[in-house]
């Protein structure tokens, strides 16, 4: 076994086959001189990275960073994918992993209340 979380993911691997596909069609349709192939290439390439996307976001993708041990299989499913990584750009994409904003704060950092903010150890 490897000592090293490579990232070998179900979202990773599965997008990698779309875009391989893609990309022989974008070369088939260059050697034939055929502007649709290439086109419909592209299209391919580009669906990839949105299916690849998805993947990550049901959390069949990986975080940012290195996981345990216990995570670097194929089939492991990501559970802390529903709220988002941090650092995690796809994420952050899809309006996951951010900090909560705090309603009655106005822009400076004082309360609309008038009120001292307090943070609660909850």
């Amino acid at each position: 076994m490897s000592k090293h979380d490579e990232g070998h993911t179900l979202a990773g691997w599965i997008g990698f086959g779309i875009a391989t596909v893609g990309v022989a069609g974008i070369g088939l349709g260059v050697c034939a001189d055929n502007a649709l192939g290439e086109w419909g290439g592209l299209a391919v390439v580009a669906v990839s990275v949105l299916v690849t996307w998805a993947l990550h976001l049901a959390g069949w993708g990986k975080p940012p960073g290195r996981r345990p041990a216990s995570e670097w299989g194929l089939r492991v499913r990501d559970l802390r994918a529903r709220e988002g990584h941090l650092g995690c750009l796809g994420c952050r994409l899809a309006g996951r992993g951010r900090p909560a904003v705090r309603s009655d704060v106005a822009v400076g950092g004082k309360p609309v209340s008038g009120e001292p903010v307090t943070e609660s150890a909850t």
